[in-house]
């Protein structure tokens, strides 16, 4: 398995997928060893993780953001001979690590996450001829909204949906995209949803963390929460300008923008000219704890992306007792029902359901129970077992070629 990322050392939600997908596959007898870029303690007892370079994780995950599809060629990073180096570099490296892995070890099919692994999966398929099936959470298209992105990223993208043997995708709509994109017969993509489980840990939420909201709170306040790359992706001037309309319907609300990117700044501006600074709070970039905190002390999470192959975030906030108000163009929303959805342009409908929730308890209280039933019968045991059965068909057909 090639990807990118794991927690704790992780930006986002890929490095979540792989590591729940993962301890599903090998409790269902799947044998792994999974390559990261960096090099770090993981404590995993369900499979191997191997560290293509010696680069500490910080180096890329340290400012919360693993890439930069504008800047994947900039000398961002310092390699650990001290030279700077670019996201480029590192993946000539991890592609020199896998070579130098499959020289020893053959295994059964290559299992690589979005494009950034993708070179390494096709030297594997042509060099080696191990299968490969490709992951995609999400494509350029997605980061770079409709007919933009970084032309390298989409012909990266290209050649290992090409090159694949499968491709799994995590929502119909990013099936959708690769199809009329990238011109990829439906017949070569199957469809895996992203699941969740419920944590095993004894996480409790003690309040100590944000005194100051939980004071809002009990003065009557709806807290308002988004969590990502502040990116065009995730479509958070649309949601910034909804929430200055809806504080102007309903005054007592806090919106939590959770993350950090280079929208960052403009944001900050935005929500002064709008008037709404102090009802909009920056908490920079949080995992772990302070995340599911802010998933505790929230009433509502908002996803406002232009584009979400899916969204984990949205099962984690619901697991958390909040109710969801998501776009159309969010993949999360082909599994779940009791949400409010919206057009991520349709900045008078967020607004509208801002201020309903704010102002309902009843509605509140019946997405959230709503919701809560549906994201219970979601996990990754079944996203497990649609990755097997894809295995055992690419398997098939390599036995069928020979």
């Amino acid at each position: 398995m090639l990807g990118w990322e794991l927690p704790p050392h992780n930006s986002g939600g890929l490095g979540v997928a792989c590591l729940n997908l993962s301890k599903s596959l090998a409790k269902m007898g799947a044998d792994i060893d999974f390559v990261v870029p960096y090099e770090a303690e993981h404590h995993l007892d369900y499979m191997h993780v191997l560290s293509a370079t010696p680069m500490s994780p910080d180096f890329l995950y340290g400012g919360g953001n693993a890439y930069s599809s504008k800047t994947v060629e900039d000398k961002n990073c310092i390699c650990p001979q001290g030279r700077p180096c670019s996201i480029r570099d590192i993946q000539k490296d991890y592609c020199k690590f896998v070579e130098q892995y499959l020289m020893h070890f053959k295994p059964d099919l290559v299992h690589a996450h979005d494009w950034l692994t993708y070179e390494a999966g096709i030297l594997a398929k042509k060099n080696f001829g191990v299968p490969l099936v490709a992951h995609v959470h999400a494509t350029e298209f997605d980061r770079g909204g409709a007919n933009g992105g970084n032309p390298l990223i989409h012909q990266i993208e290209y050649e290992g949906l090409v090159w694949a043997d499968k491709i799994i995708a995590v929502s119909q709509a990013t099936k959708n995209i690769i199809v009329e994109k990238y011109g990829i017969p439906p017949s070569k993509i199957d469809v895996a949803y992203n699941g969740f489980d419920a944590p095993d840990d004894d996480y409790h939420y003690d309040g100590s963390s944000y005194q100051y909201i939980e004071g809002l709170k009990k003065k009557g306040y709806t807290i308002v929460s988004t969590v990502g790359r502040f990116t065009l992706q995730k479509g958070l001037f649309h949601l910034m300008r909804a929430a200055a309309r809806a504080v102007s319907i309903h005054p007592k609300m806090i919106f939590l923008f959770a993350g950090d990117g280079e929208q960052k700044d403009e944001l900050m501006r935005m929500s002064a000219e709008l008037g709404i600074s102090s009802n909009v709070i920056f908490t920079g970039f949080i995992r772990g704890k302070q995340l599911r905190d802010i998933y505790s002390i929230s009433d509502v999470f908002v996803m406002s992306s232009v584009s979400e192959p899916f969204g984990l975030t949205a099962l984690e906030a619901a697991h958390h007792g909040n109710a969801l108000i998501i776009t159309k163009q969010s993949g999360v929303g082909e599994v779940l029902n009791s949400i409010v959805r919206y057009d991520f342009w349709d900045e008078d409908k967020l607004a509208g359901a801002l201020v309903n929730i704010a102002e309902s308890p009843a509605l509140t209280n019946t997405l959230r129970d709503g919701v809560r039933r549906e994201y219970a019968r979601i996990s990754w045991d079944d996203v497990a077992a649609k990755c097997i059965q894809v295995y055992d068909e690419v398997s098939k057909n390599k036995r069928n070629r020979f």
